[in-house]
This record gives C-alpha cells, structure tokens and sequence, in this order.
C-alpha cells in the first residue's frame, strides 16, 4: 500500500466515503471559460442588493467584528419572525425564540440531521433531490433510505404510503424538500397534512427544507407562496425546519442560514453551532437584517424573472421532439429528459464543450434522476434565451 492509499484508509469510513457533488463536477469542468453561461447552481445572475451590502459594510466600519451570539444576534432573530409572520400569517404564533442563525443552508441541514440521527439509525427520503441530503445524512453515519418519487405525464408526485412504508425502527426523520429541487414539485396542503399525521403517529422528525416557498406558479395561497408545513403544524411539533438567505436575496455567496425548531430544543441546535462555527458573523448578520426588513420588493422581483424564465425555457424546449418535461409547480429548475440519450453526465460535459451552457445531470441528484438533466431558469430573460437557443441548437443536432 503507498503512502497516500495509507493516509486515505486511515479516515473515517463516513468521511471517505462522502460522494463527489455530480453539480461541483460539471462547474469544476466548465468555470471560467469565456463567454460560459453557467445554469448548473441554483443561483441567478443579479448580485446582492446594494441595501443589503451597505448593510453589511456599514457594520464593518462601525467595528462589529467581534464574537457574538451562538444563536444569532437579537434584531436578525426578531427580523426571521416578522418577515415569518408576513409571509405565513399570524396563526402559527411564530417567536423569536424558534429562530437560529447558522452559517448556510447546508449547515441547518447538517445540525438538523445531527440532532436526531447518528449510527444505528436511518433517514427517509424522497429521490431525486438536492445530493447534499443524503450526504449530510451518510456523514452523520446514519443511513439515507431514498423513496423514488414517481413521474408520468411530465409530472412528479410523492407517493406517501411509499414513503412510510420505507420508514424502519430504526427510522428517525423524514427531509421533505418542498417546493422540490430539482423537479419542482410541490405539496399541497392535504398532503403535508398527511405527512405530519403519519410522521406524529410514529414518532418520526421532519426535516422540512422550504427555500423556494416564495418561487410557486400556482394559484392557490393566493399565488403568493406554496403550502408549507406551518399551515398544519403547532409550534411543539417534531419539525425541524431548514433555511437559508440565499435564494430569495440573491446572497448565494454569503453564507447565511438558519434553522427553526420548537423552543425548547433551541440550547441543543445553539451548543452544535458552537462546536462547528461558534457563530456567523455580525456584519452579515446585519445585512441579512436589511434583506428581511427591506427586501420584499426584491423578492417580488426575483419570482417574477423566474416566472419568465419558466415561460422562456419551456418554450424553446417544446419544439424539440426529442426532449421531455413539464413546466415545474415551483421553485426554479426546469427537469428535462432527451430522447436517446443514457449517459447524462457525459451529456453534461457535452454540452458544456460544445454548447458553452452549463447544466447539471440528473445523476447528481440520486435515484430516479438518471434520465434528466436540471436547468436553473433564474435569469435575466436576454442571458436565459442565449442560452436556450444555444442549448437547443446542440439538442436538436443528436
């Protein structure tokens, strides 16, 4: 054995094993090329408001560089419950004290998983879905049990008894993704009402991830959000819910996340943020202030540049015979198969080389994704359609 097969197998089995991201793969390939229009992350191309970054600076330059609060500065935890409240309504009773600020989305996914599966136990959920899922689950060295999800028509739905059926005893929580990526699938309220039902009657946590509630293309709740666990769950309820500031104020690169969970869990979730990160920085914290507080209009503009990035790609994808998908009920991607074609990684590369259009394959995103390919229609509507009619001028060539 050489010397760096030696130091690789002398890691934790969970660690080594952590699978390579299947996005990161197809970004690694094609990043910085000229003139690449990348549609693989799931980010559009508008940066951070200018309130929210001299939000940011002018805590910077009042010196807030400091060590703070494990669970987040008081005004941001104040700031998630008033925005919480204007966006779900006052019926859930949401406090301040439900709220942890953690350093990204990824990290309220990891420190949820951790607070209630570890080895010996298992996690459900349904597939495909965002890669990091699972592997927060496998890093934990609790087992990822994925429930394909169903797909006919050009649409995805859940299969809830599938669901449940695949729960174990050894089973401790369900990540439920909702709006869905990458497929865009959406819940109705009956079925989270269904969901939480059979979760209570076992015992069983929900990991519930509802970053793209403000991205729905549906008409009920007014058009305004989809349905979310909070129109049918009581604050003491075992839903552990994950979040982040990235997708609704275009802060992608900032970092920022937050976890909600019923009060009483808060000093457990505060004390795995102190032994990860010890907290998030103030001045981020402040510009994530500025976006709660203030960013309604721009979040109102980000959903309708999506809205017209799904007409926009579902569209110039609907002339081609060869390609197969539906408009999703939400969030920001559009699902797609290609007739013919087995390898979709190797179609990732493909395109990338020849069309310079960045996508991902429906590979990185677990079982049931092997035929599809993901596209972020995020965009501005010029950038988006050079991309579409380079995209389809490669499709329509195979």
């Amino acid at each position: 054995m050489d010397i760096n097969q030696s130091l690789r197998e002398a890691l934790r089995p969970a660690a080594r094993q952590a699978p390579p991201s299947g996005i990161v793969e197809m970004v690694n390939h094609g990043i910085g090329r000229d003139g690449m229009i990348p549609l693989w992350a799931g980010e559009g191309d508008l940066p951070t408001p200018d309130f929210i970054r001299e939000a940011a600076i002018r805590s910077l330059e009042a010196g807030d560089t400091f060590y703070t609060y494990q669970r987040g500065i008081p005004p941001l935890r104040q700031a998630i419950c008033d925005y919480m409240t204007r966006t779900f309504g006052s019926d859930f009773g949401f406090q301040s004290d439900r709220f942890l600020v953690t350093g990204s989305g990824m990290q309220a996914i990891q420190i949820a998983v951790a607070c209630v599966a570890g080895p010996g136990t298992s996690v459900v959920l349904p597939s495909p879905t965002w890669p990091n899922f699972a592997a927060a689950v496998g890093l934990s060295g609790a087992q990822a049990i994925t429930v394909p999800m169903g797909f006919s028509n050009g649409r995805w739905h859940l299969d809830i008894d599938a669901l449940f059926d695949a729960a174990r005893e050894d089973t401790r929580a369900i990540f439920i993704n909702t709006p869905g990526n990458p497929t865009g699938w959406t819940a109705t309220r009956d079925e989270l009402q269904e969901i939480l039902t059979r979760a209570r009657a076992r015992g069983i946590w929900i990991i519930a991830d509802e970053i793209y509630t403000r991205y729905y293309y549906g008409h009920d709740n007014g058009g305004a959000r989809a349905a979310s666990f909070h129109d049918v769950a009581e604050p003491d309820d075992r839903i552990l819910y994950v979040n982040s500031m990235s997708k609704n104020w275009a802060m992608t690169g900032w970092r920022g996340g937050r976890i909600e969970a019923p009060a009483v869990v808060g000093e457990t979730i505060e004390n795995l943020i102190q032994y990860s990160t010890s907290g998030v920085a103030t001045f981020m914290q402040k510009g994530a202030i500025a976006a709660l507080n203030d960013g309604d209009d721009f979040i109102a503009e980000q959903v309708a540049r999506a809205t017209r990035g799904r007409e926009i790609v579902g569209d110039m994808l609907a002339v081609l015979p060869n390609v197969k998908g539906a408009p999703p009920d939400g969030a920001f991607y559009y699902f797609f198969s290609v007739e013919g074609i087995s390898d979709v990684r190797q179609l990732g590369f493909d395109i990338i080389d020849h069309a310079n259009v960045g996508l991902a394959p429906g590979t990185a995103f677990g079982p049931g994704g092997e035929r599809f390919m993901r596209l972020c229609f995020a965009r501005s509507e010029k950038s988006l359609i050079q991309a579409m009619e380079r995209l389809t001028g490669y499709l329509s060539k195979g």
